[in-house]
């Protein structure tokens, strides 16, 4: 047998050591650092770009040759036990929604002005000529350093001639700062715990990139204001939530509240204080021999609404059956993280179905982490389990050719605050990958599909700004994550081997068929509505028609679909359904 190579994080690079050193007598190089474009030189990059959306036949042929190889080949080494295919039939039931909310005016004009700071100007340009007149881009000549940035200015306060990979070390600040608009205004104000030069800088930038809205938000500096801090106003995912907890906890509902910030967890802990719920608080902070008590306590206790949790400390060894709704309030870039939080609810003893809802703020920072989520979970699949999965992007992930729409710094700091990124993606490409698979829809779409079974078969993921009943959510768009990702259909054959269904030649058949379709919806979105027009208002008759039955306004039971469980809707569908039945035989007689 000759060498072999594994690929693996860095993080992880020691326990693999450590594994070896301990139960096998191998001799363990470990190619790192200087050697790393050594490995990668040697490791075909085919199988990625065969997932690329305009990759070429031959791309996608020895792709699809190189997952039936790896597939095979996994089977004798890797044993892999889903719940699916161990105690599915003992699981009530999951749901993974995607929900965009709408930011509020101030976020959006926040998080413009933090765009045009020096310190992500200097990444967005990098690429540019050099205004000295050089040929060199401006990274490599005279802007390298940024002295006017504020961020610059502190990372550098002990180096004014810059660092070694300056401007890039300004990269992970900025993105920080993104994600904290995109999450509520008052995490970019200084944090007191902080050192006193680190408060300056961030009072200094808080106070720039507030602007003239400074007095709406309280000032530059950190809010000590019960009312303030608790109040939805200028949070969009907050607004969002106040109405959905105010929908579950009617209901009787118990909830799982996620965020990975602790200052975030504050700020939440204030908002349910206020509004009068009753919830317990688990955090990297609350000592070991309290966390089962907390945790008992909330799955046996009837009055406990909420359980608000750190997605750090929460998301492991922790058995939270009793809950029905998972909210994560801010997007992991690893996915495994946010499903590790669903799995604390969605479990073996899970006593209902589970309905999760991952809150995006809509045109932020915070869509290209959830792309890239798909991108990530779409290569997991295809690598382990040999599935289908729909060819959404352009981008392929450490190849600086196809960079698409998903990588490269320049992508990280576009401005997408008049767009739904997400949903423009699913509606110009969904239809390019697995025929048979469910279609990704918006709100609006899933309703419509879950009660009446109208589902077309042409992508519909649309955006619901102009529904007055979502924009009265908070709520522009939303989708499942398992209608976009892990698409795939597998059957076995005699031999045991798997196989998908869809053969490539039929997947590049169904590409060649659809191109020009996609070609005609990316000239004109407009051709499309007009095209679809008369079959939406028939399906919005038709819902009012089931509001009416169900005793409820087209608001109310829009609400009320958007919280109940695939069964519930089922339910009603099947009411609905004999009741129009009956009275077309009595019509008839």
């Amino acid at each position: 047998m000759g060498p072999v190579l594994v690929l693996c994080a860095t993080s992880v690079i020691r326990n693999w050591e450590n594994e070896f050193s301990e139960w096998a007598e191998f001799s363990v190089a470990v190619y790192h650092g200087p050697n790393r474009e050594l490995v990668l030189e040697k490791v075909e990059t085919q199988g990625l770009e065969g997932q690329r959306l305009s990759a070429p036949e031959r791309f996608v042929q020895v792709a699809d040759a190189h997952k039936k190889h790896l597939v095979s080949v996994l089977k004798k080494f890797l044993l892999r036990r889903t719940k699916e295919e161990t105690i599915g039939h003992l699981m009530l039931g999951k749901e993974d929604n995607i929900v965009f909310c709408k930011m509020s005016d101030v976020q959006k004009r926040v998080y413009r002005r933090m765009l045009q700071q020096p310190d992500i100007q200097i990444l967005i340009n990098k690429d540019l000529r050099c205004s000295c007149g050089s040929p060199l881009p401006q990274v490599e000549c005279c802007k390298k350093t940024e002295p006017n940035g504020i961020i610059w200015s502190y990372l550098h306060r002990d180096s004014p001639d810059g660092c070694s990979i300056c401007p890039f070390c300004l990269v992970l600040p900025c993105l920080v700062k993104l994600q904290q608009i995109s999450n509520h205004l008052e995490l970019i104000k200084p944090n007191p715990k902080d050192e006193v030069e680190k408060q300056k800088k961030d009072a200094e930038l808080a106070a720039a990139v507030f602007g003239t809205d400074i007095d709406l938000v309280g000032g530059s500096a950190k809010s000590e204001n019960f009312m303030g801090l608790s109040d939805s106003e200028h949070c969009g995912k907050m607004r969002a939530l106040e109405r959905l907890l105010s929908l579950w906890t009617q209901q009787g509902d118990k909830i799982l509240l996620f965020s990975y910030s602790v200052r975030m967890l504050d700020i939440l802990e204030k908002f349910l204080i206020r509004k009068g719920y009753c919830f317990s608080r688990f955090g990297g902070t609350t000592p070991m021999n309290a966390r089962q008590s907390l945790v008992d306590e909330f799955n046996r206790s009837p009055s406990k609404q909420i359980f608000l949790i750190s997605t750090r400390a929460g998301n492991l060894g922790v058995n939270l059956v009793s809950a029905n709704r998972v909210v994560i309030f801010d997007p992991s870039w690893n996915p495994a993280q946010d499903l590790q939080a669903q799995d604390r609810s969605f479990r073996y003893g899970q006593r209902r179905h589970v309905t999760v809802f991952r809150l995006l703020g809509a045109g932020s920072l915070e869509e290209l982490v959830y792309s890239r989520q798909i991108y990530k979970q779409q290569l997991s699949n295809i690598a382990v389990s040999g599935k289908i999965e729909k060819r959404y992007f352009e981008g392929v992930q450490d190849n600086k050719k196809f960079q698409g729409e998903l990588f490269g710094i320049c992508n990280l700091f576009r401005d997408l605050s008049d767009k739904l990124f997400t949903s423009e993606i699913i509606e110009m490409h969904g239809e390019q990958g697995n025929g048979s698979a469910t279609e990704a829809t918006g709100i609006r779409e899933i309703v419509d599909t879950d009660l009446f079974g109208s589902q077309e078969n042409t992508s519909t993921a649309t955006t619901d700004a102009d529904n007055q009943n979502m924009v009265d959510f908070g709520i522009v768009y939303a989708h499942r994550n398992e209608d976009v990702v892990n698409m795939g259909t597998k059957r076995g054959d005699e031999d045991g081997t798997e196989e998908t269904v869809q053969s490539s030649s039929e997947e590049l058949q169904s590409k060649h068929e659809t191109k020009h379709t996609v070609k005609v919806k990316s000239s004109s979105l407009e051709n499309r509505k007009v095209a679809k027009y008369d079959s939406l208002e028939q399906k919005r008759k038709e819902f009012s028609r089931v509001a009416s039955f169900m005793g409820m306004d087209d608001l109310e039971f829009s609400k009320w679909l958007l919280a109940a469980s695939p069964v519930q809707r089922s339910e009603v569908l099947q009411q609905y359904k004999r009741k129009r039945n009956r009275k077309c035989e009595h019509n008839q007689n």
